[in-house]
């Protein structure tokens, strides 16, 4: 980044690629938010590298997360490899849970279960009060700093979902969108999609969240555009990616893992998370004919967790890339008001080689005077409209990428 086109008192980010660390503890009370298209703490953007945890035995009380030594020593290494999420599918953790992850500098996904009790919308004998319920499971974690954002479901079933008609499973999610919102306000709220069901319209959700496995990157990378367009302006999270190693072997685990993660943050994905971190898998009894962990049930690493490792450490962008010089043009006309914003964001872009060229379209307000503050090529014309502007502003340009941004508008640091 060129120092002399920042403001006075900015300092120029890492450029792309550089100061990968390993997550440390959380000791900010700051929680995550929704920014455009990613989510951020602080100033801080917020990738997801993260993997799904459970589902495992319960004990005798149907308690899934009980032996909080292994999930202390399971956390450790997750942070070792670069992990900074944990999904938990099913089951709402205990709160002792989100402390374990916020010593180790994880954030949770929790999940609150809406697919068991969509069951209830045919027939409501014997229904509990799920409003109640997932109140209830909420407030067990709300505002703790090591929460990511809760899910309010994981794949509703696709018959039923036709069964029901579509109306009807948007209706019951937003209804406990507002549960969750009224027990949490500033949490961040998401529903667990996957394909057959892609059709769902779920747009008061704050952040959307497919499960995905393709095993062909030119059809992940034509999906993931396809989830984008679903998204529209919201964040959009891989909440599962992953292959099984005991059809595929490990190797070629390791090999899918690598471009399923590489491609999902390529196609502008705010994050992943890998199915998952262990081959110990519970479904109503242990799980013994797939292996999708990064780790045996022993927790024995396997190829693929170097795999991500090296994956995540090199994502959103990887050092290795050539970055073309971009020239950034910003055309006005008495655009005082909103062009200041614009400049500012401008000069935060966390890219190696970029200039930033305002065209003043014959401006009768400060717009010239507010350019010159932030030192960028400051083109001057009559009022000529738009068009005109533009093609000066092309004229002027060095850049290999010539891109356009609207004066009212704040670019994605």
């Amino acid at each position: 980044m060129r120092v002399a086109s920042l403001p006075v008192g900015v300092s120029p980010t890492p450029g792309p690629g550089e100061g990968r660390l390993a997550p440390a503890s959380i000791q900010s009370a700051a929680r995550p938010y929704v920014r455009g298209k990613f989510l951020f703490v602080g100033d801080e953007k917020l990738y997801i590298r993260g993997v799904t945890y459970g589902a495992f035995a319960p004990d005798a009380q149907g308690n899934e997360y009980q032996d909080l030594a292994k999930v202390e020593r399971d956390f450790a290494q997750m942070a070792t490899a670069g992990i900074n999420a944990v999904r938990i599918p099913h089951t709402m953790p205990p709160r002792a849970l989100l402390d374990v992850a916020q010593r180790h500098g994880l954030r949770v996904m929790v999940g609150l279960s809406a697919e068991q009790y969509v069951g209830y919308l045919i027939d409501r004998r014997g229904a509990p009060d799920v409003e109640a319920l997932v109140a209830a499971k909420v407030r067990d974690c709300a505002g703790h700093p090591g929460l990511l954002c809760y899910a309010l479901g994981n794949e509703i079933a696709a018959p039923m979902a036709r069964w029901l008609g579509p109306e009807r499973v948007q209706s019951y999610l937003e209804r406990l969108y507002r549960v969750v919102k009224r027990e949490d306000p500033e949490g961040l709220v998401t529903y667990v999609n996957y394909p057959t069901t892609e059709y769902l319209v779920l747009p008061f959700l704050d952040l959307l969240s497919f499960n995905v496995y393709l095993e062909s990157q030119d059809r992940l990378k034509l999906y993931l555009a396809r989830l984008q367009n679903i998204a529209g302006d919201r964040p959009l999270l891989m909440s599962e990616l992953g292959l099984d190693s005991l059809r595929n072997g490990e190797r070629e685990q390791a090999q899918v893992l690598d471009w399923q993660v590489r491609t999902a943050f390529a196609g502008g994905c705010a994050g992943v998370f890998i199915f998952s971190w262990t081959d110990e898998w519970y479904r109503h009894q242990g799980v013994a004919d797939w292996a999708f962990g990064l780790t045996r049930a022993d927790r024995s690493p396997k190829l693929g967790l170097d795999a991500v490792r090296d994956a995540f450490d090199d994502v959103p962008f990887s050092s290795r890339l050539h970055w073309p010089r971009v020239s950034v043009v910003v055309c006005s006309y008495n655009g005082a008001r909103t062009i200041g914003n614009c400049l500012d964001g401008l000069a935060r872009l966390d890219y190696p080689d970029y200039e930033v060229i305002v065209v003043d379209d014959g401006s009768r307000d400060a717009t010239a005077a507010i350019a010159r503050r932030y030192a960028p090529v400051l083109i001057q014309t009559p009022n000529r409209g738009l068009s005109h502007a533009r093609n000066a502003g092309l004229a002027a340009a060095t850049g290999e990428i010539v891109a356009y941004i609207d004066d009212d508008a704040r670019p994605d640091p």
